[in-house]
């Protein structure tokens, strides 16, 4: 009698010995990026403005390190980057979000402060962190779709969401071999999102399932789901990548 072997063959994890650092990783999309680099071996390491909620975070995703501050404080954000023992790999900005308003209600302050918000936060993220970080990594970036699709409503965002792809592309250029790619997304149901719509929330979401082609609503695990993959992909650089489940079309 011959008895057959198995063989039994696992997966490698992805991102097994790399650091994805995330600014903005204790809510919402960084934080469930955190979970899926997590799950694909990676160590991470968590920044936001709520300490208390940067700690619960850090704690449910077994962080490898965690720091409290305001990703606008230019001086805090180099102090974080200069303490991080190199050498890291990945860094993923989601700090921050849309600020709507109709244009002509807004001060010259505003609408400047809010065209160049997220382009000045990942300049400096970019120049704080390109020498901690390995050949081949990413720097993620976080915008919308709000651009491809202008409508009443949206006010600034739009305008503010066409600067980022050409930045990202420029960027890229740069920072090589270092990889910089731009997330595009629609609405995400999140803590922020929730935040934004009060008791609209639940309307707008009936509104997305009866729209979207996807049939449902987008959520943090699908752009968690993203980012990893443009995290591996090496061959992927100064790039806009959409998810919005059909929004822009509907």
């Amino acid at each position: 009698m011959t008895s057959a072997s198995t063989s039994v063959h696992t997966r490698t994890p992805e991102l097994l010995g790399q650091t994805v650092v995330v600014i903005g990783g204790s809510a919402g999309i960084g934080l469930e990026t955190a979970r899926r680099a997590r799950t694909e071996g990676a160590e991470v390491i968590l920044t936001g403005r709520n300490r208390d909620r940067l700690e619960h975070a850090a704690t449910e995703v077994d962080a490898k390190d965690s720091a409290a501050f305001d990703v606008n404080d230019s001086a805090a954000l180099k102090s974080f980057f200069q303490d991080l023992p190199a050498p890291i790999d990945h860094v993923m900005v989601t700090a921050g979000g849309p600020q709507y308003g109709p244009l002509l209600e807004m001060d010259t302050a505003q609408v400047r402060d809010i065209l160049s918000d997220h382009v000045v936060v990942a300049l400096e993220v970019a120049r704080n962190a390109a020498g901690k970080m390995r050949p081949g990594g990413t720097l993620l970036l976080m915008g919308g779709t709000g651009a491809r699709h202008v409508r009443r409503g949206l006010g600034i965002v739009s305008a503010a969401t066409a600067a980022l792809p050409p930045f990202t592309a420029a960027l890229a250029l740069e920072l090589a071999p270092v990889r910089v790619n731009l997330i595009a997304a629609g609405f995400v149901d999140t803590p922020l999102s929730a935040a934004l719509l009060g008791d609209r929330l639940d309307q707008r979401r009936d509104e997305l399932r009866a729209t979207l082609p996807i049939g449902r609503v987008v959520g943090p695990a699908d752009v968690a789901a993203l980012a990893v993959h443009i995290m591996t992909n090496t061959a992927l650089t100064g790039a806009t990548y959409d998810i919005d489940g059909g929004q822009q079309f509907t």
